[in-house]
């Protein structure tokens, strides 16, 4: 591996043998978030700027049956 910092910016090179990479191995994972309709609005929000997820992969609020408080539900399918 190369490092060069003398411009400020680090730059790497590895070299890679000609075997070929293991295939990706995913995973479905569920992300559940609790609180008040707009604190799970900004969740979201933080999440997608964030460039995690997108506000419509999310399923709609539901009442978790307490007063003030929702869930919402995330699928995602991640490489592990």
């Amino acid at each position: 591996m190369l490092l060069d910092i003398t411009q400020g910016a680090v730059a790497s090179t590895l070299s890679v043998g000609t075997d070929p990479l293991p295939e990706h191995q995913y995973e479905t994972v569920r992300h559940l978030v609790f609180g008040s309709l707009t604190g799970v609005r900004l969740t979201i929000q933080d999440l997608h700027n964030k460039r995690y997820a997108e506000p419509n992969d999310w399923s709609k609020p539901i009442s978790t049956g307490r007063p003030n408080e929702v869930m919402v539900i995330l699928t995602k399918r991640v490489t592990v």
